[in-house]
């Protein structure tokens, strides 16, 4: 799988081909074959990886580069705020699986556009980002109603697609992608605060 992200991250999902991602994990074609069946396999199961992969690395409290590290808004370094930064901006690490992750991502994503067989699997895993992070809105926001959150969570999802984009493509760099997202962050809790 991590060599399917690779691939995917480097050629698209238009340019994989079997045999490269069995070149890539040192295994012959017909072992990629016996356990995915066909490319639209190796595809749901490289989305499924790299949205395990994802969760890892930004539920991991030790990872990241210190941003949200230090920002103390009276409650104590597991603020519910803190964790909803900190989790949304260890999207931006400037490390390769990261970077591999977020590329292999996108580039499954403009495919769903052409190949609708990836439509269902990548609502599936969009639908758990949303709910993960509307879960994090609620605990920072505990009255605000569940629609509310959803939607919320919606808009940040979809802006922390886009910038990444932005941000890997060269067209934004890294620390002010980084301050949009906690921006965005602050509209977000403010109006969901105003919300009776």
């Amino acid at each position: 799988m991590e060599g399917a992200a690779r691939v995917i991250a480097r050629r698209g999902v238009r340019g994989l081909r079997v045999a490269e991602l069995a070149a890539e994990a040192g295994v012959s074609t017909a072992l990629v074959y016996y356990h995915f069946q066909d490319r639209a396999g190796v595809l749901r199961h490289t989305l499924e990886f790299i949205s395990d992969r994802a969760e890892r690395y930004t539920s991991n409290e030790d990872e990241g580069e210190g941003e949200g590290e230090g920002e103390d808004d009276g409650g104590g370094p597991h603020d519910a705020r803190q964790e909803l930064e900190r989790s949304l901006l260890l999207e931006f690490q400037d490390v390769p699986e990261v970077r591999e992750n977020s590329t292999a991502w996108g580039e499954l994503r403009a495919s769903a556009v052409f190949e609708p067989e990836l439509r269902g699997d990548l609502a599936g895993a969009t639908l758990t980002w949303i709910h993960d992070v509307a879960g994090l809105l609620g605990r920072t926001r505990p009255t605000a109603p569940a629609p509310a959150l959803t939607a919320s969570a919606e808009r940040l999802t979809g802006l922390l697609e886009g910038l990444s984009t932005r941000w890997l493509s060269g067209a934004l760099p890294l620390n002010h992608a980084r301050e949009l997202v906690r921006e965005a962050i602050s509209i977000e809790l403010d109006a969901l605060g105003r919300i009776i």
